[in-house]
């Protein structure tokens, strides 16, 4: 694969609470995500450097954008009032990552310049790897 971008992606989606999967790209203006790996310390008295063993992986991210009533609000506006895990799935240059995340708050913003702007932070849900494909 040759190197690319983060301008086209082709998958930014969300479930909504009734688990309908919303395509909501054109209302996010950034977004981050982890897949950290925790680690434990082993290490001996008779080592001179660290000794570490993988443990579970895990998946957060983070998504930032534009309010859109047609959209993402439909999208985020149970987040505090439901208790359902949704898929989050991203796609880029053929390759898709798809978790089972649970959404944690739905934060808005009215900028002083007029700026309606949201943010939503979502963790993994079902203890599954996770894994581009």
């Amino acid at each position: 694969m040759a190197k690319i971008s983060g301008k086209n992606w082709t998958t930014l989606s969300v479930d909504t609470s009734a688990g309908s999967a919303t395509d909501i790209r054109n209302d996010v203006v950034s977004f981050d995500f982890a897949t950290p790996r925790g680690t434990q310390d082993v290490t001996g008295v008779d080592k001179s450097a660290m000794e570490r063993l993988l443990l579970l992986s895990d998946f957060s991210i983070n998504l930032s954008g534009v309010f859109n009533t047609a959209s993402s609000h439909t999208v985020f506006k149970t987040v505090s009032s439901t208790d359902v895990t949704r898929t989050v799935s991203l796609g880029v240059a053929s390759q898709t990552l798809a978790n089972e995340c649970l959404l944690t708050d739905y934060a808005l913003t009215r900028a002083s310049g007029g700026e309606f702007t949201w943010t939503v932070p979502g963790v993994l849900a079902d203890g599954a790897t996770s894994t581009w494909s």
